[in-house]
């Protein structure tokens, strides 16, 4: 199927990953002011914001039981949702109140979160198609285009209440194009089989997205300091690398949105582990901060096809009427490597520095090439399988 095409049949999950990425792009962007106007330490800072994932957790725990009742209007409200939550972080200047307004933002991410990849697994095969890759697209560019949108703002002397207003406001207004017809088009069915426990298939799964988000969140986080402080480079070259990170990892998963039609899904996930350990790599032992940026390229282009294929694999793998349940776990689980991923690699740089962290990392991310396997076996091993999404021809 054509791409065009293919993006006509997600627009509904792909306004709502493009909102996310725009959301967390912003945010990012926004850190130094943000903290300025609490006037948080990184410490104190890191505190505030220890509830976010909790409450985003919680979330995707309760989203599989709460999403069936919104039927056909799930992506919308989570969308509102969300874009309701960010109004008000930037705008609390007491840390109490600005710590409050962030578990709102982390239950309505978490829950956003589950619906929208429930919905493109089921939208993968309903039409016996590959469209992870080509949603977690979307969050990358909304990202990029987002944080540089936003450095702009900054420039023109807008502060984070102003800036998230505004992004919040659009995130609203696109929440029109999540509006579907039909009365089975979220993902949710309820379950007509178990529902005890859910067996090695969401575990397996949700490692390795935990694996994938750890080493792109890890090196988003860490790479401008890699380059400043390691290499001497300079505050442009560094606030650059997670820009490339977020444009590349973009770029790849719309390559791998085309390349997965071609080929099997264990070539596509070895092949992007074993370019995101390189990146890795080269970005460990880079000369300079030029070098770096090359790295970083290779890592964005391998690592992005990581997790989407892992969601895709699950949710083929699952049985119909536990589906939303199983990508829900597999979301939850993987969801632990972005808040994980950066103080690991931190505590890592304390000690050996950064160099060795991100060789680490590079080891880590190898691990995939055991796990993947195992997932793929899930199917093998009596766990239902609908037929695998077609091929382009």
């Amino acid at each position: 199927m054509p791409i065009a095409r293919q993006i006509r049949l997600a627009r509904a999950p792909l306004a709502a990953f493009a909102a996310m990425g725009m959301v967390w792009g912003a945010f990012a962007a926004l850190v130094p002011d943000i903290k300025a106007m609490l006037g948080a330490s990184d410490a104190q800072y890191g505190v505030l914001l220890l509830a976010t994932p909790l409450a985003a957790v919680a979330a995707m725990l309760a989203a599989p039981k709460i999403a069936p009742r919104l039927g056909a209007h799930v992506l919308p409200v989570s969308m509102l949702a969300l874009a309701v939550a960010f109004l008000f972080p930037g705008w609390m200047q007491l840390p109490v109140f600005f710590a409050g307004a962030m578990v709102a933002v982390g239950a309505s991410n978490g829950f956003l979160d589950v619906t929208m990849n429930a919905r493109v697994s089921a939208l993968e095969l309903s039409h016996r198609l590959h469209l992870m890759n080509l949603n977690h697209a979307a969050y990358s560019f909304g990202y990029a285009a987002s944080a540089v949108a936003t450095g702009l703002a900054r420039a023109g002397g807008l502060g984070p209440g102003q800036i998230l207003t505004a992004v919040a406001l659009t995130v609203a207004v696109s929440a029109l194009l999540t509006f579907e017809r039909g009365p089975d088009i979220n993902g949710f069915e309820r379950s007509t089989g178990f529902v005890g426990r859910l067996g090695a298939l969401p575990v397996w799964g949700g490692i390795i997205v935990l694996i994938a988000f750890m080493a792109e969140n890890a090196a988003e986080n860490w790479s401008a300091l890699h380059i400043e402080r390691t290499l001497g480079g300079s505050v442009k070259e560094g606030s650059f690398g997670p820009a490339i990170m977020a444009l590349t990892a973009g770029l790849g998963r719309t390559l791998g949105q085309v390349v997965v039609a071609r080929i099997d899904e264990a070539r596509l996930m070895r092949g992007g582990v074993l370019v995101a350990a390189a990146g890795l790599v080269l970005t460990a032992l880079a000369p300079s901060p030029l070098a770096v940026h090359l790295g970083l390229v290779v890592t964005g282009l391998g690592a992005s096809v990581i997790a989407p294929t892992a969601f895709s694999v699950v949710g083929r793998l699952s049985d119909p009427g536990r589906r939303a349940l199983m990508i829900a776990r597999a979301t939850t689980l993987g969801y632990l490597g972005y808040f994980f991923g950066p103080p690991a690699l931190g505590l890592v740089a304390e000690l050996f520095g950064l160099r060795a962290a991100f060789l680490g990392i590079a080891g880590v991310v190898l691990v995939v090439l055991w796990l993947f396997p195992r997932l793929l076996a899930c199917g093998a091993a009596g766990q239902p399988a609908d037929p695998s999404p077609q091929r382009a021809a």
